[in-house]
């Protein structure tokens, strides 16, 4: 079982950076792929970036590519998504997800955090 609280959302403005948090609980923390997830208003979920549970590999969606960074520390159990050039449409709850699969797709995680908001003003 695996707990995960994101944090680090906010209002910020076209152009600027956020950081997002997830910390997640249990000893078994590295063996989870560890995926970003956004939903916008009237919008499906969709995937952001995830990160193999040594830190050895990263995907991004091509909307985020070159603005976003994923990075994780197993040390201290937390996931990070580093959010720069932020744009309006970048706008969305963020969730982070853990799974025994490395992968895009919702389904191939077992647990969810309960999201984060991120509003980007143009």
């Amino acid at each position: 079982q695996v707990q995960l609280v994101e944090s680090g959302g906010g209002l910020v403005q076209a152009g600027g950076s956020l950081r997002l948090s997830c910390a997640a609980s249990g000893r078994t923390f590295s063996i989870y792929a560890m995926g970003w997830f956004r939903q916008a208003p009237g919008k499906e979920r969709e995937f952001v970036a995830v990160i193999r549970g040594s830190g050895g590999s990263t995907y991004y969606a091509d909307s985020v590519k070159g603005r976003f960074t994923i990075s994780r520390d197993n040390a201290k159990n937390t996931l990070y998504l580093q959010m720069n050039s932020l744009k309006p449409e970048d706008t969305a709850v963020y969730y982070c997800a853990a799974g025994p699969n490395y992968g895009s797709s919702s389904l191939r995680y077992d647990y969810w955090g309960q999201g984060t908001q991120v509003t980007v003003s143009s």
